[in-house]
């Protein structure tokens, strides 16, 4: 709805309301579900959403999806504000490794790259606009970044938008490089740099390279380099700010290939780069895609044991015990296996391999998506 004074912008009242309220919006004493949250809100008006990001400061016990401790993009949003002397427990965390992983990771596709084509051409025809209505937004924020986003706080972290997709301390703290300052100059950037990712889709069997020979072929078909990647995240989002972007789902495509480019043009050491023309399981279906692959799952579970005092990593099928703090290059300080007891007989299990239709039945990690 129209919120009034926003010149017609289409408005979200529960989040105007808790807006209002400011730190006196605030939840009683008690454990709250996600039904509980929204009966609230709905109740006083409040942005369920933001007020549960809100009250994370003054929680005692907080519970959620692994992603928001693990995923840079996530946790930096989400997390930021926990104190060093918060414990933090990963339950059932015989998938972390694997978890760590796909935090780190970018698949792109045809349908990726498309959707990032279109998201350049808004995006083109938007700054045309604003060079004619509002060119002075356009030219203060290539003053900020002359003098460098990070330094400057030119980008204050939005309610709306992902972190960094690269881990806090190898984010560049240093102005943005001049070929992607202003804006006609970053949008023929990555109009470059998404056609070579077309082209590389175009495979008829597996290739796999490391990020630096990835790099070498973009420069020498593009002449983007490494350190203009760094910073593609980062241009792109004080872009979408400047021009007042509220249609995020639009551009999903485009941030993932600003992901995946900021992901590449930071780390040279732990990803892989796989390229594949199809899915191994209908080899007759062509369906192309690029893997940024992180090759090392303590990449992204080492800002948390370098943050927080106290980390445990408990599961009942944590085996071998032993192999954990290996895979996540991590030195524990106290190592427990404890025997299970059962006080009564149990019902033998009975496993299934197949389902009705005769296709493998698993609970593997990787396959967990499979209708």
């Amino acid at each position: 709805e129209d919120g009034g004074g926003g010149g017609g912008l289409e408005l979200c009242s529960y989040y105007e309301e808790y807006e209002k309220k400011g730190a006196e919006a605030v939840l009683p004493p008690g454990v709250y579900t996600l039904d509980d949250l929204k009966t609230f809100g709905q109740g006083k008006n409040w942005c369920p959403y933001f007020l549960a990001r809100h009250m994370i400061s003054y929680a005692n016990v907080i519970v959620y999806n692994y992603q928001y401790m693990l995923d840079p993009k996530v946790s930096a949003l989400v997390s930021r504000e926990l104190e060093r002397e918060c414990v933090v427990v990963f339950d059932e965390a015989h998938n972390i490794d694997n978890v760590c992983i796909e935090a780190l990771s970018v698949n792109l596709r045809q349908q990726t790259l498309d959707n990032a084509t279109r998201g350049i051409n808004r995006l083109r025809t938007k700054i045309d606009e604003a060079k004619q209505t509002d060119a002075q937004r356009l030219a203060d924020e290539y003053n900020r970044l002359v003098r460098g986003l990070a330094q400057q706080g030119a980008i204050p972290q939005g309610q709306e938008w992902l972190s960094n997709p690269a881990l806090p301390q190898d984010i560049l703290q240093e102005a943005v490089p001049g070929n992607i300052r202003r804006a006609e100059h970053f949008m023929a950037f990555l109009r470059r740099f998404v056609e070579h990712l077309k082209v590389r889709l175009n495979v008829q069997q597996f290739e796999s390279e490391n990020p630096t020979s990835f790099l070498d072929k973009l420069k020498d078909a593009t002449q983007i380099d490494a350190k203009s990647l760094r910073f593609c995240y980062d241009r792109l989002q004080s872009l979408m700010k400047t021009l007042e972007i509220v249609d995020m789902d639009d551009y999903y495509g485009l941030q993932l290939v600003a992901d995946f480019g900021t992901l590449v043009g930071t780390y040279a050491r732990g990803f892989a780069i796989i390229i594949e023309p199809y899915d191994e399981r209908l080899p007759s279906v062509p369906d192309p895609v690029i893997q940024l692959s992180c090759l090392d799952s303590s990449l992204a579970v080492r800002p948390v044991f370098d943050k927080f005092q106290s980390v445990v990593i408990t599961s009942g099928t944590l085996s071998p015990i032993d192999l954990y703090p290996k895979i996540l290059n991590f030195h524990p300080v106290v190592i427990q296996s404890l025997n299970m007891s059962l006080s009564r007989d149990c019902i033998c299990p009975v496993i299934l391999t197949k389902g009705s239709d005769q296709m493998p039945v698993s609970s593997a990690f990787e396959m967990r998506n499979d209708p």
